[in-house]
């Protein structure tokens, strides 16, 4: 009867679950579909005929090719300083959000910031190679107005890591505000009152009310985090990439559509695609464990 009943009412929200169909079927065609297809690393692929299973084979050449150290190094810096650099700035702007009372102003300042988020990398990476430009970007015009001589930031290779921060930080302020912003909305009005009441300034009330209410989303967005510390940004290093700076932010992403599509290395390519996977998934286990033993809170 129960069985019935739910049956029942999903024919009612029928309209409700065909809306859904399009997000399952881009998960289940670009991120369950290809977990089939992992399991070529262990093959010899043979574009005519049977494939030749090889065990290990692609991995320990993966392992011992010299470039891959470089460009695992790479991808830890750069996915580190993405992660711990960027992580607090939507916190705070969720928090300075917050404080506006104009709800005209907050709103404006909230599409604005959402907006970069919703452009192709072709498009930011546009944006800022204008910029930056040693001839005439503002960066170098202000740099100029202090007397020093303009800079070309996107060849030095001590600087483009730096811009590749900056640049990931500019496009997704806004939209991984939005969390925060839904979790302080949440916070019960009725604490914000005894706060009042009690004499507690802003400050108290940001540190000792709204604060508190952002550590469960602020803990499963960080475990994710290092979860994807493996992911430093396929789009956003092959816009921004050149000779200058190839060595400094060339990562796995990268070397792995250089070796698979452009030289036709599917199994070697697979291979280092593995191994960049299993990595994120045993340090998404790892901190979400940690985290329940040291705060009995976790992602899930």
């Amino acid at each position: 009867m129960r069985t019935h009943s739910k049956v029942k009412q999903m024919w009612s929200d029928k309209v409700l679950y065909l809306m859904l169909l399009p997000g399952i079927a881009y998960f289940i065609i670009f991120h369950i579909w290809p977990i089939i297809g992992m399991k070529l690393a262990f093959y010899d692929y043979q574009i005519l005929g049977d494939n030749v299973f090889v065990g290990l084979k692609y991995f320990r050449e993966l392992f011992s090719t010299p470039i891959f150290e470089q460009v695992l190094k790479n991808t830890l810096i750069i996915s580190a300083m993405k992660m711990f650099l960027i992580f607090p700035i939507p916190i705070i702007f969720a928090l300075i959000l917050n404080e506006f009372i104009n709800g005209k102003f907050r709103k404006s300042i909230q599409v604005i910031s959402y907006l970069p988020h919703f452009l192709s990398w072709v498009v930011i990476a546009g944006v800022w190679f204008d910029f930056l430009s040693k001839s005439n970007g503002v960066v170098n015009e202000i740099i100029q107005l202090f007397g020093f001589q303009p800079h070309d930031f996107l060849t030095d290779k001590s600087a483009i890591r730096w811009v590749l921060v900056a640049s990931e930080a500019w496009r997704n302020i806004g939209w991984d505000s939005i969390i925060f912003l839904a979790a302080i909305m949440g916070v019960n009005q009725s604490l914000y009152e005894a706060a009042h009441v009690d004499g507690a300034n802003r400050w108290h009330i940001v540190t000792r009310i709204v604060l508190p209410h952002l550590y469960i989303p602020m803990v499963t967005i960080f475990i994710l985090n290092v979860g994807f510390i493996m992911n430093a940004g396929l789009d956003q290093v092959l816009n921004f990439t050149n000779d200058s700076v190839n060595s400094r932010i060339d990562i796995i992403d990268t070397y792995v559509y250089r070796v698979g599509l452009v030289n036709g290395q599917y199994s070697f390519a697979t291979a280092a695609n593995l191994f960049k996977s299993m990595i994120g998934v045993v340090l998404v286990l790892s901190t979400h464990f940690i985290s329940k033993k040291l705060t009995s809170k976790g992602a899930w």
